[in-house]
């Protein structure tokens, strides 16, 4: 049996990771991956809950079904990748890029989003409850069936998104709604 105290916040590289991956292994929580390269990394159900991965570059992964709650993916470029059904609950997502990423069904519950690149990202039925938007793009992003109750949508750019419903949303003369509009719905 391991013990988890030597897992707390474990320099790993790239090749490590990959490497227990490929072997089996899915449980990584509190690792620090900062700044790891893992473009195209095939890392489905992997779980890295609290681990830092702040400026990972990520983009075209697979990260369906991975477990990410309270991780720190800060300045990640994760552009395109699979993050379907993904838990992101109370992550922290400042300056993430996420362009035509694949978040459907994803829990965002609780995340820091602030500044985050969402342009036409694949959000529909993704839980961003309470989840903090402030100064973030969804530019053409696909909300239908995105909960966004509790949410703090101010100074937020939902410029040309579709099915977006702000019901219980907090929002302000700041932010672009889906027909370009700067005011309150």
């Amino acid at each position: 049996m391991t013990d988890s105290v030597n897992f707390c916040f474990k320099k790993l590289s790239e090749t490590q990771l990959l490497a227990s991956y490929q072997l089996g292994e899915r449980e990584f929580r509190h690792h620090d991956l900062q700044g790891a390269q893992l473009f195209e990394a095939q890392l489905a159900r992997i779980n890295l809950c609290e681990s830092i991965l702040s400026y990972a570059y990520l983009p075209y992964a697979d990260l369906s079904q991975a477990m990410l709650r309270g991780a720190d993916l800060q300045w990640a470029e994760m552009s395109n990748s699979q993050l379907y059904q993904a838990d992101l609950t109370g992550a922290k997502l400042c300056y993430i890029k996420l362009r035509r990423a694949n978040l459907r069904y994803a829990n965002l519950s609780g995340a820091d989003l602030r500044g985050a690149d969402l342009q036409g990202a694949d959000l529909q039925y993704a839980d961003l409850s309470g989840a903090d938007l402030t100064g973030a793009d969804l530019c053409r992003a696909h909300l239908r069936h995105t909960n966004f109750e509790g949410s703090n949508v101010q100074d937020t750019n939902l410029f040309r998104s579709k099915g977006a419903n702000l019901t219980g949303a907090w929002v302000n003369e700041l932010t672009v709604h889906p027909n370009g509009h700067r005011h309150l719905m």
